[in-house]
Parts: C-alpha cells; sequence; structure tokens
C-alpha cells in the first residue's frame, strides 16, 4: 500500500545555500555585537589573561587602544568598558573621580577612534572595598545613599567622552536619578542604556574573577532580580521607560530568552542582550574538549538572542564571531 505523497513540501526551501540564505529570518551581522572590555591601571601594552574566561584579559590602557584598533577593523557595533581601580573604598569614589580607570579609557580611546561607539558600564562594585553594587551600612545594601553616587559616575563617564551610560546596578530609582544628573550636568544627549531586567544568576561566576568584583559578605538577591521571576522583569522594564532610559537590557540571556521574547513584546525601544561570562566560559570549555564546534555553537547562540528579540548583543565572542560571520559571507 503506497502512501500518499505530501502536499507540501517545506524541504523544498531548504535544498540549497543559496534557497536557505533567501528565505533566511534572522542574520546577525558584526555591527549587532558590543565587545566587552576590562581596563585596569598599568603602563606599556601589558595584558592580564583571564584565567576563567579564556581569549579574554585584563587591559592596560594602552593595551585596550590596540585592542580598539582591532575592533574598528572587525566593524563591531562597538565596545562596553568596565574598570578595576588603583584602590577602593566604602563610597567608590575611584568611579566617579575624573581621573578614574574608566574616564582615561574613554578618553583614550575617543582620542584615538573618534567614530567608535564608547558604552560604560555604570556600577559601584568593582570600586567598593566590600564589592557590591551600593552603599553599604549595618550589612545593608542602601537603595536612596547609592543614587547620587550613580549619577555622580555617570556624569564623570560622560565628561570623559562617552557615548552611552549604560547602569547595571539594579538600584530603585536609578535610571531617573542618572537622568537628573547628567541634564543638570549639561549632558542632555547621552542616552542611557538600563540594564533593566538583570537577574541574580550563577552565570557571572568568570566575570568576578575578571572585575575583582565578588562581594566580600552575602549575595547580591536583595537587588538583582530572583530568576523564577517573569512578570517582575516586564514591570522593571517599564519602570526603566518611564524614568527616562532610552534603550533596555536583558542579563544574562541564555537561560533568560522568554524574557527578551516578552520584553521585546511590550516596547518599540532597542533592545539589547548580554551573553555573559559563565555562557561564554562553558562554551570554551566544551570546545577545548572537542565535545562541540565552538563556531557553529557560538553563531547559533548568537542568532537565538537575536531572533528572540534583541537588537543588539554585549558577547566575549564579539570579535571571534566577527570573523567569522566575514568568512561565511
Amino acid at each position: 500500500m503506497s502512501l500518499p505523497e505530501p502536499t507540501v513540501r517545506p524541504r523544498r526551501l531548504r535544498s540549497t545555500p543559496a534557497i536557505r540564505a533567501l528565505v533566511r529570518e534572522t542574520e546577525v551581522n558584526a555591527a549587532d555585537l558590543i565587545d566587552p572590555l576590562f581596563v585596569v591601571p598599568g603602563s606599556g601594552s601589558s595584558s592580564r589573561p583571564i584565567a576563567s574566561m579564556p581569549g579574554v584579559a585584563q587591559l592596560t590602557v594602552d593595551a585596550l587602544r590596540a585592542e580598539a584598533g582591532k575592533i574598528a577593523s572587525y566593524r563591531l557595533g562597538g565596545v562596553l568598558l568596565f574598570g578595576i581601580p588603583e584602590s577602593k573604598d566604602d563610597r567608590a569614589s575611584s568611579a566617579y573621580d575624573g581621573d578614574g580607570i574608566v574616564q582615561r579609557a574613554v578618553r583614550a580611546l575617543k582620542a584615538d577612534n573618534p567614530d567608535l561607539l564608547v558604552i560604560t558600564d555604570v556600577c559601584l562594585c568593582e570600586y567598593m572595598s566590600h564589592g557590591h553594587c551600593g552603599v553599604v551600612e549595618g550589612g545593608c545594601v542602601l537603595n536612596d545613599d547609592t543614587l547620587a553616587l550613580l549619577g555622580q559616575t555617570a556624569v564623570s563617564h560622560a565628561q570623559a567622552g562617552a557615548d552611552v551610560v549604560a547602569p547595571s546596578d539594579m538600584m530603585d530609582g536609578r535610571v531617573a536619578a542618572i537622568r537628573h544628573a547628567l541634564d543638570q550636568g549639561g549632558f542632555t544627549g547621552t542616552p542611557i542604556l538600563s540594564y533593566a531586567a538583570k537577574y541574580t544568576s550563577a552565570m557571572y561566576g568568570p566575570f568576578r574573577e575578571a572585575a575583582d568584583s565578588a562581594p566580600q559578605f552575602g549575595d547580591r538577591r536583595s537587588y538583582q532580580m530572583d530568576p523564577a521571576n517573569r512578570r517582575e522583569a516586564m514591570r522593571e522594564v517599564e519602570l526603566d521607560i518611564a524614568e527616562g532610559a532610552d534603550m533596555i537590557m536583558v542579563k544574562p540571556a541564555l537561560a533568560y530568552l522568554d524574557i527578551v521574547r516578552e520584553v521585546r513584546g511590550i516596547t518599540d525601544l532597542p533592545l539589547a542582550a548580554y551573553n555573559v561570562s559563565g555562557e561564554y566560559s562553558m562554551v570554551k570549555a566544551a570546545a577545548a574538549n572537542g565535545w562541540i564546534d565552538e563556531r557553529a555553537a557560538v553563531l547559533e547562540i548568537l542568532t537565538a538572542i537575536k531572533r528572540a528579540g534583541a537588537d543588539f548583543i554585549f558577547s566575549y565572542h564579539a570579535k571571534d564571531a566577527a570573523a567569522w560571520l566575514k568568512e561565511r559571507a
């Protein structure tokens, strides 16, 4: 007994590379990718490899300048700067020092590459002696006392020439506080990219080494979001938009693609997703063991993040991915 032939054949549109390319719904481009970089004090073009993130290093300002030249050649969307200061205290004073490490790095990058998009992470954890993202008193992270320091930090970054400031602290009201500080400082044109839905995640582990930002006591669950919550993320996004955010981020990316998709459905603002350190390191480890094809896995992951609704992606694989995309083209 013969079976009836299929009346619809979706495989027709998968039969050749040219047809697959013609009907492909989602494309990742180098310009969609932002490269996170870690800048440290020091002279010369030295770098300090990060053991838990193979291929990523802490860079001096001179080394950063050389790296920026490569980034420009890859035509990436831009860079995100994290700073590791020379000294830390309980008021994060190095974060808003006009001659701080990030401020020096921004000035150097913009002097060399005026057209390079420079985004700065606005948080205090790297600069606090206790490693938390806000002012601590009696073992508690104080929300409102932290807001003024975040505003000062954002203004100092804008003064140095940052194109975009990106608060990642998850204090309530930080977007409004930063917007007010920027406007009062004459930086009404500086956009805010808010880490609006930033979850407490095990995937940040390698970043703690890279940014020297592990909390000295407790954890960050009182201010970063519970991974179990979806509706709360929508509320956080809506609040940040109401406070003046120009762009929105979801962090991490892979285990939160449902959040990326839902945020895409409630706002037309540009949406980013952060393919974080743990996600990067897992791929690197599996590839090093021969368990996966790194290139294929990375391009699949980036495509999935964009397919979920992200307009641009922060990824430690940015330069490699840009090279692979160029080869594929």
